[in-house]
């Protein structure tokens, strides 16, 4: 598998990817994408179950060809990118074990693609040691380089993450440009990452590959949003629905826009549903939570909020969804401790500044207000600028007496509304 394909800008953080516009000013027109919430078939779908019967029926007559598992293994990938199904990752994994297995974990194209399908997993500690494995090994250096910061920046360890981007520097280099983009939207630059992503973008366009341009266009969408260009966040999401009309991470953006910045529930409900019926993950219950609790809708949030754990209790999602577990259990007085108990494991499977928010955030709904702040000041602060992050800061800040530091931090907040989600106005305003 391509080693963007699995780069998330921001991974599996659908709900909160965009930011700074609150004006009701209309932006979408729903001529524009209708045609993409009815299409019927999927090419790449019927292609990918089509390759997974050719190969399967080719390694079957020839057990010993283990590299047929791996072209296998990677038309699975393809297919939980397009319906979100968690058993296709699985069996991806389970088809790459076999290729690592019988190569003994020497080919390093086939120990990537299992770190890759381990990172999809959230389990990044094994991907950093298969990542590892595979640059001893030597072969392909840059391209393990290239996986090496993907894990590093997953894991926190930013400045092993920052060597890797700089070994493999080449400004002609699509994959180089959009992990660039990443480092410098971590720093906070997001001007900077733009800029860098749209050189990739043009990358994309000369060489007019397909994959890439779906991956560029989607993921400058989201800068665009982060940044309040909403107007060039629809655009680009657009684009990408023109060049696939299945790929639901983009309707997911403009679902957002129509919720957060026209404040469109209705129609919000109406993309959201048609998307769930191909591509179905518990976030959706989550996102659709939000616009009921927005439309004062306390008994449907609930529901949804409900069915989003009852997906979970019938699939195993590992750690996938832990992040939002958290934040979920935290807001409830009687739950507060299992998000304690789900903060720890994520400090100590990707001790980010994102996981130490979890976790400060968690003592603050159980009331230990002191330690909420150590946490928050030796781990978090000045080190995300994810705007949650900072809402967490300016609460924690607020509990323990320091509203001299919670005053910028509103102000920021306010101009992130569009990100947070129209929930979020009247806490930001209170705090």
């Amino acid at each position: 598998m391509k080693p963007y394909k699995l780069i998330p800008v921001l991974v599996f953080t659908i709900l909160f990817i965009f930011a700074c516009d609150t004006k009701n000013t209309q932006i979408t027109k729903v001529a524009d994408y209708n045609n993409y919430l009815k299409v019927k078939e999927n090419k790449a779908l019927d292609f990918a179950h089509a390759e997974i019967d050719f190969w399967q029926k080719k390694f079957d007559k020839a057990p010993n060809q283990s590299s047929y598992l791996g072209i296998i293994a990677s038309k699975y990938a393809t297919l939980f990118e397009y319906t979100g199904d968690v058993s296709h990752l699985y069996k991806a994994e389970e088809l790459l074990t076999k290729v690592n297995e019988s190569y003994k974990y020497s080919k390093v194209a086939a120990i990537r693609s299992l770190a890759r399908n381990y990172i999809s997993q959230h389990r990044f500690k094994e991907a950093l040691v298969l990542a590892n494995k595979a640059f001893a090994i030597g072969e392909g250096r840059k391209e393990t380089q290239k996986l090496l910061f993907d894990v590093q920046m997953e894991l926190g360890n930013y400045t092993e993450a920052e060597k890797n981007l700089n070994a493999v520097k080449d400004m002609n280099d699509f994959d180089y440009l959009i992990r660039l983009a990443k480092w410098n939207d971590h720093k906070g630059d997001l001007e900077t990452a733009i800029t860098f992503m749209e050189k990739a973008r043009d990358i994309a366009e000369k060489e007019d590959n397909k994959t890439l341009k779906i991956w560029s266009y989607s993921n400058l969408g989201d800068f665009y949003g982060h940044a309040g260009r909403i107007q060039e966040s629809y655009d680009c999401y657009l684009k990408t629905l023109a060049i696939d009309p299945n790929y639901s991470y983009a309707l997911k953006g403009i679902a957002w826009i129509v919720f957060s910045h026209e404040r469109n529930t209705k129609e919000a409900n109406r993309i959201v549903e048609a998307i769930e019926l191909t591509h179905n993950t518990p976030d959706f219950y989550l996102l659709k939570s939000q616009i009921a609790q927005f439309e004062g809708n306390k008994e449907e949030a609930l529901h949804e909020r409900n069915a989003y754990f009852c997906m979970q209790e019938n699939n195993d999602y590992g750690a996938m969804y832990n992040k939002y577990n958290t934040l979920i259990y935290a807001d409830v007085k009687e739950t507060a401790s299992k998000a304690l108990a789900i903060a720890k494991i994520e400090v100590n499977h990707r001790p980010t500044p994102d996981s130490y928010d979890l976790l400060a955030w968690s003592y603050l709904k159980m009331g230990q207000n002191k330690k909420a702040l150590e946490i928050a000041e030796k781990h978090v602060q000045g080190k995300t600028f994810e705007p949650k992050v900072q809402y967490h800061l300016a609460m924690i800040y607020k509990s323990n007496n320091k509203m001299n530091k919670v005053a910028p931090i509103k102000q920021e907040l306010l101009s992130s509304i569009y990100e947070l989600g129209p929930n979020m106005e009247e806490k930001v305003k209170q705090l």
